[in-house]
């Protein structure tokens, strides 16, 4: 094609140029979102380890003063330097991370190790030829991965995490990370062990924390409130809610049925109540038999109320992943980590209503997460519990919703937001009553 059969194009008029850029939004514009990786706000001090001689000194850059051992968070760079002070015979020189999952399962004889991550990087290697010494001080960054592979499934790379059952059967489960600095010396390697050389003269190693940020993508919605004309909670898109009957255990008495209103992501922060809405329905004639056995409002002992709402928490491990007999060879663990208190929200002839919070104990520090045969899955479970079955006029209540807990609280800004967003089904408490999947949850630095 010649260039005469090309289009001709008019000069830019000078309204027509690229908006000026700012870094902080104008009277007349909006953030959007935040790139908080763009920003990082990273500690000024290091975590400082070295060898027993002193031969070797590990220096890890961007760490609080006040932790007792190094954090770093989703796809974190791990920086810092490798000091040497006595470089004599010393031919190489690296830098070696590794995450490892151990699941062992207390009398039934089982144990299973998976290699989560192993990242190694070689910072200096003696020139045979030029012969120069080893530098006295070798900068390095490794970057974490955010996923890992098992069999044909990709997972989050999750975090450190500890659990055992006490009893026959048990279980341990760990999951560590480490980093080490390892110098290299031959002629001192190779020697009989003695009290004066030794191997861990030339290697320095330690622990860390690792730790993914999750927060959920929208905030928590507004509360509802129970309005007679709707017989208690009006639905809305932003709460879903999950119905639940106790049967009735007399011929006089209909069935109850029990609406919990959650907000519909089922996405919660750790450090923040979660929400609910619990309305029973029913006619008027059940709903006075009910009342004995409904929440009561403030009360202090929740082990006293029939009613509860409780945040569960299962710890599942199966090293053999087999079915014997047909049934799974998993162990697991249940264990209350928040509790409901309610307050009366409202009431008619057929209905009456109440609203409230559940709070998440102060040792809950990270949500649910899956990886090899080691899951760790959260759910709410509401429960009405008669002290008498024979006497009560309806049967046992049970009702579980899966939910997630993220580490961060929702912003405003929507920084950081997303980085990994598969999603995984780990068992569950009761898969019949199961209702719904955990929803999906987004990671970000």
């Amino acid at each position: 094609m010649s260039s005469a059969n090309l289009p001709g194009y008019p000069p830019p008029t000078s309204h027509l140029h690229s908006p000026t850029y700012t870094a902080v939004p104008r009277p007349h514009e909006h953030q959007l979102a935040l790139n908080a990786r763009l920003r990082p706000n990273r500690p000024p001090c290091e975590f400082v380890k070295q060898t027993k001689n002193g031969g070797v000194s590990l220096r890890l850059v961007g760490q609080d003063d006040q932790t007792t051992l190094p954090v770093y968070g989703l796809g974190a760079p791990v920086q810092g330097t490798v000091d040497i002070n006595k470089a004599e015979g010393i031919t190489s020189v690296e830098v070696l991370i590794e995450g490892i999952l151990k699941l062992e399962e207390v009398a039934e004889g089982g144990t299973a190790t998976h290699n989560l991550c192993l990242s190694k990087s070689i910072l200096w290697v003696k020139d045979r030829i030029q012969g120069a010494p080893c530098p006295s001080s070798l900068r390095f960054s490794i970057t974490l991965p955010s996923t890992f592979l098992d069999g044909d499934r990709t997972y989050p790379l999750p975090p450190s995490f500890e659990a055992h059952l006490s009893g026959l059967p048990g279980f341990r489960a760990n999951i560590n990370y480490s980093v080490s600095a390892v110098a290299v010396k031959p002629n001192v390697q190779n020697l009989v062990k003695s009290t004066l050389f030794r191997k861990d003269d030339w290697a320095v190693s330690t622990p860390f924390m690792y730790l993914p940020r999750t927060r959920p993508s929208v905030p928590i919605p507004i509360s509802l409130t129970a309005n007679v004309s709707c017989g208690g909670f009006a639905e809305t898109p932003r709460w879903k809610v999950f119905s639940s009957t106790a049967a009735a255990n007399r011929g006089a008495i209909q069935e109850l049925v029990a609406k919990l209103y959650l907000p519909a992501t089922r996405i919660f922060c750790v450090h923040q109540p979660i929400p609910f809405h619990l309305s029973f329905h029913s006619d008027a004639a059940s709903i006075a038999a009910f009342l004995p056995f409904a929440p009561v409002a403030g009360l202090f002992s929740p082990k006293r109320q029939l009613t509860r709402i409780q945040l569960m928490r299962q710890i599942t491990v199966d090293v053999r992943n087999a079915v014997v007999l047909g049934t799974k060879t998993d162990i697991w663990r249940v264990d209350c980590i928040g509790e409901g208190a309610f307050r009366h929200a409202g009431d008619g002839p057929g209905w009456v209503s109440f609203s409230g919070e559940i709070f998440i104990g102060d040792h809950i520090t990270i949500g649910g997460f899956k990886v090899g045969g080691f899951s760790v899955r959260d759910c709410l479970v509401l429960t009405m519990s008669p002290p008498d079955l024979l006497k009560s006029p309806f049967k046992e209540l049970r009702m579980v919703v899966p939910i997630r807990l993220t580490t961060d609280p929702w912003n405003e800004d929507g920084s950081g937001l997303g980085a990994y967003g598969g999603g995984y089904n780990p068992p569950s408490i009761s898969s019949s009553e199961e209702l719904l999947a955990a929803p999906e949850l987004r990671y970000h630095a």
